[in-house]
């Protein structure tokens, strides 16, 4: 499919090369590859067949709620010596004179040399983005409590961050980049993840609020997200299709618009999705740089990198890692031969307009995040989210010893119990965590199983030459590693890699190319078959159920672990909204639950003075109540006992429940 890349400074054309002549040891390779999978999955089948339900026949004890993560595949494994040795029965006519020279890369370089549109390629990308849109849709429609028929997306966000996020966005709405804190009783109103100290803003980077904003004057917030999953979609398999054809794109493509993993948080207002785009758009745009040593491409690719700054910089750094090493390797391989005044294949212009395409966009958002900074903190140097780590949260400090250090800092705003969550990040904590975060970026992509396979024969089958796939993999490291000095492994186990998600999706698909290739030197067409069940498997595992298979799908179990947190603040807002005996205006003063550090009730519009219902800390030795009332004598003073599940009104003289 692919043509040889010639020897040069850059990249002269999309094609990647694979080996054409298939190794004496691919039969061995594929009897190794059995027996290691056979003793990784056996002892964990055999295991759960022994250990529940020891009156029923063994043969309905393994097919009795099975493990999705294993014993699926281990069923395929034990038809591969048959996929191995059987012919295919039924030949695709279909398949091998329409759609397979469309899929292939050789259809793409033709497509560039004639300089026609690929209309093929723009329906695959339009409909993959489609799909992206239609299953972040479904995921919202999740029923999550039968009793009063209230779905995933009918409830609040479950996360501290994403009410940060709301406060961001509603504050950029206004003009600003932040509100004034209350003048009296500011501490009344810390917000988790939102600064007080003179001025109340988002702690968080504004490239997120600037995506969220206009969805949420829209006022459907969620379609942000929705659409961000889609874009992401879409980038990504062009990018994919620059690297390999249509075919790794479209399989690239199906793979993050069917991830559960992308599905559920494109219903969280978190960072991520947002982060995805400029990530998406930089990728897409970097790798047609590298073919074209376009300025315009060049500085499409800076505009990604840029905003995907501004949202996420460390998760941008950490992407884009090894696509500045590359660039950089490129321009002082370019001086040196100029200064040794021997023969470059490359111009001048050919060098340095994608290095000025790519730092433009870059020093701009530099600029912006500078003068973001200047306006919060007063120093374009001290970021809001520094600022609100020294303040509140000194254990959470980046980097190890994390506890030990953060001790040493603290101060008398430090939220206590949020605080002393985090644990002191040594080497072992570390090590732990990496490996948390790199089962679960595999398991909510596609699957442990068929990712951690496909990296291996990534590694098998590339590691003799040099293609620019190896920049996919290598930003997969990357991100892994630029947060291996953070103690916490994230939401799910993996949220801080999260956007390692689609880079997986663009391996599995290249190592499928590279297999079906194989195979189909070899004469073994059942073996593609066989890989495409793997595929189909962990799709169906991965978002619908089979009773008496599996009664819950991946997807599931994790909007059920996200509908624990929203119905709680549904009850409460609901409480909020619908008492018969709260009188507006009123102050609700909560007493949190030491015990659920992750529910804090007190959430605020950053307009204090127009909202009828201001939630605030139960501060009574800081602001008894007696004072807070004369701080408020508009409003009526509540007092809701997070742990007790109590409702109180301050009568003047004690707190009466009500």
């Amino acid at each position: 499919m692919n043509s040889k890349q010639q020897p040069s400074s850059r990249p002269v054309s999309g094609a990647e090369t694979i080996p054409t002549s298939p190794s004496r040891w691919i039969p061995l390779i594929h009897l190794l590859f059995l027996i290691g999978l056979l003793a990784l999955l056996a002892p964990y089948e055999w295991n759960r067949v022994e250990s529940e339900n020891l009156q029923l026949p063994w043969l309905s004890r393994f097919f009795l709620y099975v493990n999705v993560d294993t014993t699926p595949y281990f069923i395929l494994l034990m038809f591969s010596p048959l996929c191995w040795w059987l012919p295919l029965p039924l030949h695709w006519g279909f398949f091998t004179r329409f759609l397979r020279p469309r899929l292939s890369q050789t259809w793409v370089e033709k497509k560039r040399s004639d300089k026609h549109w690929d209309w093929f390629a723009i329906s695959i990308s339009l409909l993959l983005a489609l799909t992206s849109l239609f299953i972040s849709g479904w995921t919202a429609d999740h029923i999550v409590d039968a009793e009063r028929e209230l779905a995933l997306g009918d409830l609040p966000p479950a996360y501290h961050d994403e009410y940060s996020y709301l406060f961001q966005a509603e504050t950029l709405l206004a003009g600003r980049t932040s509100f004034p804190s209350h003048a009296e009783a500011p501490e009344l109103f810390d917000q988790v993840h939102v600064l007080n100290e003179g001025k109340m803003a988002s702690r968080y980077f504004p490239g997120t609020g600037l995506w969220l904003a206009p969805f949420l004057a829209w006022g459907h917030p969620y379609w942000g997200y929705w659409l961000a999953g889609a874009v992401t979609t879409f980038f990504f398999f062009w990018a994919a299709r620059e690297l390999g054809g249509n075919g790794v794109g479209l399989l690239g493509g199906l793979i993050i618009a069917f991830s559960p993993g992308m599905a559920i948080f494109s219903n969280l207002l978190l960072a991520h999705h947002p982060t995805l785009v400029g990530l998406s758009l930089f990728l897409w745009a970097y790798l047609r740089m590298q073919r074209t040593s376009s300025f315009g491409d060049a500085l499409l690719a800076g505009l990604g990198l840029s905003f995907a700054m501004l949202c996420r910089p460390m998760t941008a750094a950490g992407f884009a890692l090894p696509f500045g090493i590359w660039q950089a390797v490129q321009l002082v391989r370019w001086c040196l031969q100029k200064i040794k005044k021997t023969e470059t294949e490359s111009s001048a212009r050919q060098i340095w307009l994608p290095v000025a395409g790519l730092a433009l966009p870059l020093a701009c958002g530099l600029i912006c995040l500078f003068l973001y900074n200047q306006s919060i903190t007063g120093s374009g140097w001290k970021m809001p989210y520094q600022l609100y780590t020294d303040i509140y949260t000194p254990r959470h400090v980046y980097g190890f010893n994390n506890v030990i250090r953060g001790e040493q800092k603290l101060g008398p705003k430090v939220l206590d119990n949020y605080d002393k969550w985090a644990e002191n990040l040594t080497p072992s904590l570390a090590v732990q965590n990496v490996q948390n975060r790199f089962l679960a970026s595999l398991q909510w992509t596609l699957g442990i199983i068929p990712l951690a396979l496909a990296a291996l024969v990534f590694l098998l089958t590339e590691w003799k030459q040099w293609s620019r796939w190896w920049l996919v993999f290598a930003s997969i490291l990357s991100l892994h590693v630029v947060h291996i000095p953070y103690w916490y492994d994230g939401i799910m186990h993996w949220h801080y890699v999260f956007e390692t998600g689609p880079l997986w999706a663009l391996i599995f698909a290249r190592v499928t190319q590279t297999l079906f290739r194989i195979w189909q030197q070899i004469d073994r067409p059942l073996m593609s078959v066989l890989w495409l069940a793997m595929m189909l498997t962990a799709f169906l595992t991965n978002l619908t159920v089979l009773p008496p298979l599996w009664g819950v799908s991946k997807l599931e179990i994790i909007v059920s672990n996200v509908a624990f947190s929203r119905l709680k603040h549904f009850q409460f807002q609901q409480m909020l909204n619908h008492h018969p005996q709260i009188k507006r205006p009123a102050l609700m003063l909560i007493a949190h639950d030491p015990h659920d550090r992750h529910i804090d009730y007190v959430i605020n519009s950053p307009y204090l003075k127009q909202q009828e219902i201001l939630t605030g800390r139960y501060l009574p030795d800081q602001y008894p109540p007696a004072r807070v009332q004369q701080i408020f004598p508009q409003r009526t003073l509540y007092l809701f006992d997070a742990k007790q599940n109590r409702l109180s009104r301050w009568n003047g003289t004690f707190w009466e429940p009500i």
